[in-house]
């Protein structure tokens, strides 16, 4: 079984917003290298920090955090 991922729209809707890591991270409150691990996909967030992107940048959670299902051959 191929292993799944979790992958992330948070730099389009970032910048569809016009906000840099550095201003992201200060509204919800954790470093830029924070959100740069996330949109690098180095870094699962937790349930409460990937809700809190989803509200500050106005897009459903799913719509930000997808798992990725690897084509099964």
């Amino acid at each position: 079984m191929a292993e799944k991922t979790l992958i992330n729209t948070l730099k389009v809707q970032r910048a569809k917003k016009d906000l840099t890591q550095e201003q992201l991270a200060e509204l919800v409150g954790v470093t830029r290298k924070t959100i740069n691990t996330i949109e690098n996909r180095k870094y699962i967030p937790s349930t409460y920090l990937a809700l809190k992107l989803a509200q500050i940048l106005d897009v459903p959670v799913e719509e930000l955090f997808q798992i990725e299902h690897p084509d099964e051959q």
